[in-house]
């Protein structure tokens, strides 16, 4: 039986200088994105196409290297971010991970809301198969939700002080 869990955060960011100038920013794909992630850990690949290494981490003593691949769009006002593919290096034999990513940023009279969502189904890993699966939902759900607060965190400092830089440059 697959091992299943996600996480959600919504984003409701008030900025107080050039918030007319949202909607523009967002169509810079790759400085944005870049100001969201670790721009260290981005690849971009052209046309809206990225591939990411999330941030290893431990599970039970195990390194985990998730690696996903992301499309961008814009449509109305907003950045859009899919996840594509992914990989999993880590976990021993696993052919089954699948990561799945949906998130947006929407440019407003007033600032930024955005909403993502990050799920992750994958088997239970034979190194891992002495640990009760409800433990193992419960650790990939905290990893999940903290992947997203630092990307909250990231878009609320990096990405503000980014788009002020653009202000000026542009």
């Amino acid at each position: 039986m697959p091992l299943a869990f996600d996480a959600r955060q919504k984003l409701d960011l008030s900025v107080k200088s050039h918030s007319e100038r949202l909607s523009d920013y967002l169509l810079q794909q790759e400085r944005v994105v870049g100001a969201m992630l670790d721009s260290k850990k981005l690849i971009a690949l052209g046309d809206g196409n990225f591939r990411y290494t999330v941030t290893s981490f431990k599970v039970f003593q195990l390194e985990v290297n998730p690696v996903v691949s992301i499309a961008v769009v814009n449509i109305e006002n907003a950045l859009q971010m899919k996840a594509t593919d992914s990989t999993l290096d880590g976990l021993g034999l696993v052919d089954d991970f699948e990561l799945k990513l949906d998130a947006t940023l929407r440019a407003t009279e007033q600032g930024l809301k955005g909403d993502a969502h990050l799920g992750v189904t994958v088997s239970q890993p034979p190194l891992l198969k002495f640990v009760p699966s409800n433990i193992l939902e419960s650790t990939g759900q905290s990893i999940l939700n903290g992947i997203l607060l630092g990307i909250k965190a990231r878009v609320g400092q990096q990405l503000i002080q980014d788009f002020g830089r653009w202000c000026k440059e542009n």
